[in-house]
């Protein structure tokens, strides 16, 4: 008799170590779909968690979840960033604690330049990531820093997006699919930035379909399947573990 892998017991959810981000019995649905189902880990300052699984396994929605964003509808379970409460804000309040999502479509404003876009999302004065900073993190928008936003290529629109939340000085970078559509070359280039950013202290998680691609780049990784957690760990041992990657990553 064949027995279905059990990996649930390396789900962190009992973590008693201080978390800098605490996500607990997370559940969200989009209308009827219940899409995530009491999801539950943390993450630590200055850790790069990824965030896995195959498509529909509640990656995105997650991520949503944590944005306080109003679709999905999220009707249980507690997030707390730095002692705030998140769960009890909106997504303008959320942002303004100190979350920064970039999204998959990244969002450009057209009309605007690659230095309206950023002076539009930074604080005055700005903290920590003043223009200068940015440009020296980003060479190629320094660049282009006149030209409008949505005519650079897809992978200046990645760092553009990125160099934006990070403009309002925020304490967790939330990435969604930042590697889609990318030739290697930019995603070396925008992984080799993101390591930076996290020498800086940055917290960061990343949904990512290159599972690989992020597992190289995190320090700890949570698999997502049906909206349950099967898997919180380090990123290593899912990267060593063949039988887990083919049960939930298909690599």
């Amino acid at each position: 008799m064949n027995v279905k892998p059990d990996f649930s017991k390396h789900a962190n959810h009992a973590e008693t170590a201080p978390a800098f981000l605490s996500v607990w019995d997370i559940h969200a649905y989009y209308g009827e779909s219940y899409i995530v189902q009491g999801v539950s880990f943390n993450v630590h300052e200055g850790e790069i968690l990824a965030l896995l699984g195959r498509n529909g396994a509640g990656k995105t929605t997650t991520l949503r979840s944590i944005a306080r964003l109003a679709n999905p509808q999220v009707n249980k379970g507690e997030i707390w960033l730095d002692h705030q409460p998140l769960h009890r804000m909106s997504s303008y309040q959320a942002s303004m604690a100190g979350l920064g999502l970039v999204p998959e479509d990244r969002r450009i404003i057209p009309g605007l330049t690659v230095e309206e876009n950023l002076q539009l999302a930074q604080i005055a004065p700005p903290i920590g990531w003043s223009l200068e900073r940015l440009y020296e993190l980003f060479p190629r928008l320094g660049e282009r820093r006149k030209q409008e936003g949505v005519t650079l290529s897809g992978g200046e629109q990645q760092m553009l997006a990125i160099a934006r939340a990070l403009a309002r000085d925020i304490k967790v970078l939330l990435l969604d699919e930042p590697y889609e559509g990318l030739a290697p070359v930019i995603v070396d280039e925008i992984e080799k930035t993101l390591r930076i950013v996290k020498e800086q202290g940055m917290t960061t998680i990343i949904v990512e379909q290159n599972a690989v691609r992020a597992l190289q780049l995190a320090d700890r990784a949570v698999i997502l399947d049906t909206g349950s957690i099967v898997f919180d760990g380090t990123a290593s041992e899912v990267l060593e573990n063949e039988q887990l990657r083919a049960e939930y990553l298909a690599i």
